[in-house]
């Protein structure tokens, strides 16, 4: 059991370096806040084009298959099977209710609605093509009312989990770090600590590793052991991984404490006393084109994707 392989959620790719691994992190910092903003108030044409988009960025900038394959294979799968649970799910709509009122009162009631207002009558060709329900095979009934949101919530955790894990796969932490803040210089201005909250997710991120390594060693001693789970009993199954859990804290927080000291030995005591050089900034040619692409992204989503 490998969690560094079949896992490689928040790792960064040092090698091959694709076209994706050249570009400004400033750049693709922006690009996936698009990605994360514009699924909002979007219709579903537009989601699922997002999801598309990625899967085919993926594929263009030639990331090796054993990096993304098992990763989107698992995502895709889940996101599937979150459509179809949504899907088949009643919409509420179907669900059938007590009435409030009494037969007879309730036929009464809903006469004198009728005779009050008088809706606009429908055509004969969209009464023809319009279903509201799309599929109906035994108790599976599928809506579009639930069909709509199966798409919606699907294709958000998709874009969700995978725009993010793309970027951290394509730039490297110290990337980060100086991308996010040349963006915050103007919030200096409010005597906000930028240098500090950087500095913060900087050491989160170098952290996200060392987590998976412990969470894979500990895993590795309970299997070494071959502990009769059968015999155990739930009681001592949930002992057993108590103690496991305890040990992990202990890890992880001796390892944050290795961090501080070996920060503190270099002269690292505060962000204005000890300044670090994260990352040299510059636009290049290709930035300039995402740039444009950018834009024209953002124009397709307000003339496309905006949700009627």
């Amino acid at each position: 059991m490998d969690l560094l392989r079949s896992l490689p959620i928040g790792l960064y790719l040092e090698q091959p370096q694709t076209w994706l691994h050249k570009l400004d992190p400033r750049v693709k910092l922006i690009w996936l806040m698009s990605f994360l903003t514009t699924y909002i108030l979007a219709n579903n044409l537009w989601r699922v084009l997002l999801v598309v988009l990625l899967i085919v960025a993926t594929l263009i900038a030639r990331i090796p298959r054993r990096v993304w394959q098992q990763q989107m294979g698992w995502l895709l799968t889940f996101c599937f099977f979150i459509l179809i649970v949504i899907a088949i799910t009643p919409d509420g709509l179907g669900i059938k209710y007590q009435p409030r009122l009494p037969t007879n009162q309730q036929v009464l009631t809903e006469q004198s609605a009728s005779s009050q207002s008088t809706p606009a009558p429908m055509s004969a060709n969209k009464q023809q093509d319009y279903k509201y329900l799309l599929f109906d095979k035994g108790p599976v009934k599928v809506t579009r009312r639930s069909w709509d949101l199966a798409i919606s919530v699907s294709t958000m955790w998709f874009t969700l989990i995978y725009s993010c894990n793309l970027y951290l796969l394509t730039t490297a932490t110290e990337e980060i770090t100086a991308a996010i803040e040349s963006l915050m210089q103007p919030l200096r201005r409010l005597k906000l600590p930028v240098t500090e909250i950087t500095l913060t997710l900087t050491l989160s991120l170098r952290f996200i590793p060392l987590v998976l390594e412990e969470i894979q060693n500990l895993i590795r001693s309970v299997m070494t052991r071959a502990i009769n789970w059968k015999k155990l009993g739930l009681k001592g199954a949930v002992k057993v991984w108590m103690l496991v859990a305890e040990r992990l804290l202990e890890n992880l927080l001796l390892r944050a404490e290795q961090m501080a000291s070996a920060m503190t030995v270099r002269g690292f005591t505060s962000p204005s006393e000890h300044r670090v050089q994260w990352h040299y900034l510059r636009l290049r040619r290709g930035d300039w084109l995402a740039i444009a692409i950018l834009i024209l992204f953002w124009g397709l989503r307000l003339a496309i994707g905006t949700e009627v």
